[in-house]
């Protein structure tokens, strides 16, 4: 017993520093926060930041850590439910996935400066290996369901759910390049919608369905992002 509350305390106060970095990451920016902010905002001591992170860096890889989790999380429930036809299950668990950041809007902006940032190349393929390793799964589950739906035709299901991660690394890539570009007073909104159907279309095509098929995302995410 005292083992597992000895777990528990630990990871109690390692989130207490994530939850730090996070709040000045929103506040500030990640290259203008320090360990020292980092301190200051947990009540902690530096000793105590280095018994649970070897660097900002690896600090770093805790928030991005924890926000894929619990996006992921936001849509799991649909992802599990034997009731939704795999079609509108995809376009539930892209969607849902929009959703919650739409509702994390500083946090989602926060990200975007670090991804962006060439000295935190590292961190993103980190990230993406994190969002190949816990969302393929549930995408597999969908692509199973699928192709027993008769609705896609895939021979693999896990490994076409990790092609369909990999897409999404292309357009999450793309869409915060066309993001990061527009001026003031402009709209990418038709670039963007471009590049949408651009992966849609190849989705389409990986999963063998027919084009038009699927919808991802309502407009109404990329007039948010891209107006």
């Amino acid at each position: 017993m005292a083992r597992t509350v000895d777990l528990e305390a630990h990871a109690v106060r390692r989130d207490a520093f994530v939850d730090a970095a996070q709040r000045l990451m929103q506040a500030k920016g990640f290259e203008e926060m320090s360990i020292r902010d980092v301190l200051t905002e947990a009540g902690a001591s530096r000793g105590a930041f280095y018994h649970y992170f070897d660097s900002k860096a690896d600090l770093l890889d805790a928030v991005v850590a924890r926000v894929v989790d619990a996006a992921l999380a936001s849509v799991e429930p649909l992802a599990a439910d034997p009731g939704v036809p795999a079609p509108a299950k995809l376009r539930g668990l892209f969607g849902g996935i929009a959703q919650w950041k739409m509702q994390r809007t500083e946090l989602m902006l926060a990200l975007t400066q670090v991804w962006m940032s060439d000295e935190n190349a590292i961190t993103r393929e980190k990230m993406w290996r994190v969002v190949m390793e816990r969302f393929a799964p549930l995408l597999a589950d969908v692509m199973r369901q699928g192709d027993e739906e008769g609705v896609f035709s895939v021979a693999s299901p896990d490994e076409t759910a990790r092609v369909v991660v990999a897409l999404m690394h292309g357009m999450n890539d793309d869409a915060v390049r066309t993001f990061v570009s527009r001026g003031p007073g402009t709209t990418m909104l038709p670039a963007a919608r471009a590049m949408l159907a651009a992966y849609i279309d190849a989705l389409e095509r990986v999963l063998g369905v027919t084009p038009g098929t699927l919808e991802l995302l309502d407009d109404s995410v990329l007039e948010e992002w891209f107006s």
